[in-house]
């Protein structure tokens, strides 16, 4: 099927796939109830009837919006479907309206061969950290933040990916 909006239905797949990596802290852990709360934030890509990733884009304000929660099955990494995923919340927030996404990763390569930039946190209004109490790692956060202007963006899309 590939890339889709999830549906309820997924929620079950997408807690899977992002707690597995949380479970090594490379993703913050998400509640099955968080996940359903926020279904309509996130994005899926599907092969065979299986679910193999996930990513949301969450409005945090008029102009601003994060890119969260981006798994793809360790057996599939490598063949561009984060990739695919992050194109489709790029696109989602460009359509929308948002100027400016950002991200906090590990994979800054991964994000600067998409148009990313490294910014200082601080950079980063207050509201983004409501969520990091929750985090292990909280208050020595090593995570990089990234942003990227999303009007000066010009996505192709994918046949058939949407």
């Amino acid at each position: 099927m590939g890339l889709r909006k999830a549906i309820l239905q997924d929620s079950v797949g997408i807690y899977s796939l992002i707690n597995a990596y949380a479970k090594e802290g490379l993703l913050l852990p998400r509640s099955l109830n968080s996940i359903y709360e926020n279904i309509r934030d996130f994005w899926v890509y599907e092969e065979d009837g299986q679910l193999i990733g996930c990513c949301a884009l969450h409005i945090v304000w008029e102009d601003l919006a994060e890119i969260k929660s981006l798994a793809v099955a360790k057996n599939m990494r490598g063949k561009g479907i984060g990739t695919r995923l992050v194109q489709a919340c790029l696109m989602e927030a460009k359509e929308l309206g948002v100027k400016r996404v950002f991200v906090l990763t590990y994979s800054v390569d991964f994000f600067e061969k998409l148009g990313f930039y490294t910014i200082p946190k601080e950079n980063l209004p207050h509201k983004v950290w409501g969520e990091c109490i929750n985090c292990v790692k909280f208050p020595s956060c090593d995570e990089v933040a990234m942003q990227m202007e999303v009007g000066k963006l010009s996505i192709v899309k994918h046949e058939g990916a949407f």
